[in-house]
């Protein structure tokens, strides 16, 4: 038996009743009694904390789809698998698509990996919901037919956060220090933020490439405190974070931090005081909504924690999937792109709904921005930051944070 015959984990929950929950009638067309959905994620490694939330998001949101009864009769199969490193992640791609035959892959962090993943199912034609991966270019020159993105690109994140570093007045006229993660989705971040630097008269005094096993942040720290620049920001990724926050507290720099990636897990992970900064996020959980509010409450009920904006993902991209499937009577990959290219409309725990842009498959989604609490308000390990309210604004357009036509190399055929 191979190494991916042992290593891999598969999770069957449930019953194969009725697809009651998404209102559709159970249909018999003679298909096996299971649909089989591929999850591959980043379980070790400097992005393996954020993988952990998302396999257990896609272990719920498996779990109470079989518990209402599956989708058109079939209970779901979840094989789960550590995707390591791109090349790694293709392999199991592959494996999974030609030997146990998913109906989709969803997952993903790093943005090395998604753009392998997404060339496997590109030639296969298999769906592929990316669920963490943020680099520009997978929804530009790399874009694919058959991938489509939950997570938010990095001109996303950085529109959000620059709308509230300009009203701080720490835009234009100002020098950033930044530190970049030296892999894809820290130069496609630092292109980004460049660009958006450009437009609005900033500068760099510095920026800096940091490995991704960096664990020690002090030369850098150093360097920023000769240097004196009016904000330092952070470009970096997975624990990387933690590790910087941490240190950057410790050495009580003086100047303003803020960032252009980020999870909430990694500023839980730097402890109660050493979060600080201005951060743009996808979702986090003191979201004020029912569906927010009730998704926080069942996870917290499960594993002891509240989710952070990965398990959002893979939760919603999994929930959406299956709504798709029930909606189209169909797993058939080619007619479930067709169903979200015709602007299927999605609630995704926040104030408005979201939707697939049809031009480079983009979820169209409302995101925020947080700003760390001061020590002394901190109540508990979690509720460490205040949020903005949902940017874009309620009037405007869902896709004005987004690329713009010029700003986007995608051409889908």
């Amino acid at each position: 038996m191979s190494s991916f015959d042992n290593n891999r984990r598969s999770v069957i929950v449930g019953a194969t009743a009725a697809a009651a929950a998404f209102g559709f009638p159970a249909i018999s067309r003679g298909q096996s009694d299971t649909i089989r959905i591929g999850h591959l994620t980043p379980r070790t490694g400097f992005l393996g904390p954020l993988g952990e939330f998302a396999v257990q998001a896609a272990d719920m949101a498996v779990a109470e789809a079989n518990a209402a009864g599956g989708v058109n009769g079939r209970k779901i199969e979840l094989l789960k698998e550590d995707s390591v490193n791109p090349q790694t992640a293709s392999t199991k791609a592959e494996r999974m698509i030609e030997r146990d035959k998913v109906a989709c892959i969803i997952g993903e962090i790093s943005s090395a990996s998604a753009l392998t993943l997404s060339q496997v199912t590109e030639r296969a034609k298999t769906l592929f919901i990316n669920t963490g991966a943020n680099s520009d270019e997978l929804r530009g020159k790399s874009c694919k037919k058959y991938m489509f993105h939950i997570e938010s690109q990095n001109s996303m994140y950085v529109k959000t956060c620059g709308r509230s570093l300009m009203a701080q007045g720490l835009v234009r006229g100002k020098k950033w220090f930044s530190l970049t993660a030296d892999y894809a989705f820290g130069h496609d971040l630092l292109r980004v933020s460049k660009r958006f630097m450009s437009a609005n008269g900033g500068d760099f005094a510095a920026d800096k490439l940091v490995p991704t096993d960096a664990t020690d942040f002090s030369p850098l720290l150093l360097e920023i405190r000769n240097a004196k620049p009016d904000l330092v920001i952070s470009n970096l990724a997975g624990n990387q974070i933690t590790n910087f926050l941490k240190q950057y507290s410790e050495f009580g720099l003086p100047f303003p931090v803020a960032g252009f990636g980020f999870d909430t897990a990694l500023a839980w992970g730097a402890g109660k005081g050493n979060f600080l900064g201005t951060w743009p996020v996808v979702w986090h959980h003191l979201i004020d909504t029912p569906e927010t509010k009730k998704f926080v409450a069942e996870f917290t009920r499960r594993y002891g924690r509240p989710p952070e904006n990965q398990a959002w993902g893979d939760y919603n991209a999994i929930k959406l999937t299956l709504a798709a499937m029930a909606e189209t009577r169909s797993t058939d990959s080619t007619k479930l792109v067709e169903h979200f290219e015709k602007g299927a409309k999605f609630g995704l725990m926040k104030t408005r709904e979201g939707y697939f842009r049809k031009s480079d498959h983009q979820m169209m989604h409302e995101m925020y921005t947080v700003q760390a609490l001061p020590a002394n308000e901190i109540k508990n390990n979690y509720d460490i930051f205040k949020s903005s309210a949902p940017v874009p604004g309620p009037n405007e357009s869902l896709e004005v944070i987004a690329t713009s036509a010029e700003e986007n190399e995608c051409r889908l055929t």
